[in-house]
This record gives C-alpha cells, structure tokens and sequence, in this order.
C-alpha cells in the first residue's frame, strides 16, 4: 500500500479549542460520511489542545541547562553540525542559527521537564511537544494514554451514529523504516513501532531512511504496523500543516511574531484534523472487536 495512492478524505471542522466537546465535534462532523468499516485517523495535537493538554511557556522560568541548550546546542550544534548531516533545508538551518534565547530557553525548559534529557537534544517536537498552529507561547503535550482516547472515540461514535469504525490516533512526527524495522523519537508509539529517543531522528535522516507519519494508537480491528504506518502518512498529506510545519513557518503565513499568533487567526483558517479512510482500502475478511 503507497501513502500516496490511498483514498481518503479529509474533514474540515471547527477549530478545536482547549475544552471543546471533541466527542460531540467528531459526531457532527462524520455524520452520513462514515459505513461499517471504516477507518477514522484523528490528529494527536487536535485532541491533546481539546483535552487542555497545553503549557504556557511564557510562564516558564528557565534555568542553566535549558539556556546552554538553547544558546550553544540548537544555535551552534544544530545550526552548523546536526542540520547538515541530518539533511535539514537551508531555511530550517538559518533559522536554528538564530534560535530565539529567551522563547528557546523557556521552551527547553518545558522539554526538559516533560520529555527529559536526549528528547530536549532534539530541535523540534522534543518527546511529542509541539508548538504548530498554537497561539502566543502555547505548546501542546502528547497524550497519555492515546489507546485509551482511541477507544473511547470508537465507542461514542458506535453509539452515537450506530457505525462499526476503527479510530486510529496520529502525529506527524515520523517513523522510520529499515527494511521490517520500524523506530521513532516520539515516546508512545503504536505496538510494533520501537522507540530511541533523540537517536531515532538522527539515523532515519542521516540514512535517508523511509520516513512516515506515526501512528499512535489503534481501536477497532487488528491491524499490521505496515498498514498503519501508511495510513498515518497518507493522513497527514490529505490533512495539510494548518497553519505551518513549524512555528516559523505559521507566523510567518500570518506576518506576525512566533509568539504573537492569536486564537482567532488560528480559527479563521482550514481545519482538517480528520480522516476518513473507505473500508475498500483494507482487507475486507477483519473481523472488529465487539463493543465492551
């Protein structure tokens, strides 16, 4: 199966802010566009600013480590070493050279006490801590136990629109694949998917390795890590990057600050944090778990 040549669709809603009913969103939105058998990919960072999952940093008081990392180890380690070897654009280069210090160093700060020590080594997306299409200082946390909203998901569209769907929970921070090897710096992973921290993201683009979307968690039926992995990265490229990839890229689209995007530019744009993948896509002979 190629991520590039598989049918999906994805769903435009409102954007999700922190508190909103994401269960009631969900229902609305796949209301008559979902069968018995389909697979809904819902994005990781829609549900974790839903469920509150955010941090202001601008309420973060760095210490010595956080501004070391953000002073010599993204500005030089990152700027002149790492970047090349891994392969970074030339823009994402220039712009870690002049790593922001004090925005920089409180975002350590969060990565440091969330993600730890290699995850902080990282230059973006440090242990699932991402900034993108976030307003002022925000970032978003990954979730805790993504199987758990997967399923909790599942079961309230069963009940709420009477359909039989897989829900799978996605990030866009990438697994790499070395033959049937599959290894990523994002902690939590779907079961299959192996996890090495900071090493992970250094030897996939070091190596050119195959790189796609990671899925999160699974609820529904059995599924091969393969499969998911295809549907992860076939997700993300129907979804877009909403405001940006990176928070550069966001407030530059909106001419502002990186700190000085507001919650009503972030509203005002396309919102697709859904999926919809056909049931003629998969096998057809899965039987799904019956509903707890």
């Amino acid at each position: 199966m190629n991520s590039s040549t598989i049918k999906a669709r994805a769903i435009r809603t409102e954007y999700w802010m922190p508190g909103s009913n994401y269960l009631e969103i969900l229902a609305k939105a796949l209301y008559g566009k979902i069968d018995d058998g389909d697979i809904v990919a819902v994005s990781e960072k829609a549900l974790s600013t839903a469920k509150k999952r955010i941090v202001d940093e601008n309420c973060v008081q760095p210490g010595k480590l956080a501004r070391l990392l953000a002073q010599f180890w993204m500005r030089f380690a990152w700027g002149h070493f790492l970047g090349r070897i891994c392969n970074l654009k030339e823009r994402n280069i220039r712009q870690l050279r002049a790593y922001p210090l004090k925005e920089g160093s409180k975002h350590k700060q969060v990565t440091l006490w969330y993600s730890g020590f290699l995850e902080s080594l990282l230059w973006g997306s440090e242990g699932g801590i991402d900034a993108s299409n976030l307003p002022y200082s925000y970032v978003s946390l990954p979730l805790n136990d993504p199987y758990a909203v997967a399923e909790e998901i599942r079961l309230f569209l069963e009940e709420k629109l009477g359909k039989k769907v897989a829900v799978m929970i996605v990030d866009t921070d990438k697994t790499y694949s070395l033959r049937g090897f599959h290894f990523t710096h994002r902690p939590k992973p779907l079961k299959g998917i192996h996890t090495f921290s900071f090493f992970a993201y250094v030897i996939g683009r070091m190596y050119h390795l195959k790189r796609r979307s990671t899925p999160l968690a699974f609820s529904g039926f059995a599924i091969d890590v393969n499969t998911a992995l295809d549907l992860a990265e076939a997700a993300h490229r129907r979804r877009g990057s909403g405001g940006g990839r990176t928070v550069w890229e966001m407030a530059e689209r909106f001419g502002v600050g990186v700190t000085e995007v507001t919650w009503s530019m972030l509203k005002n744009m396309r919102h697709k944090p859904v999926v919809i993948f056909k049931r003629s896509i998969i096998q057809r002979n899965r039987d799904f778990k019956k509903s707890s």
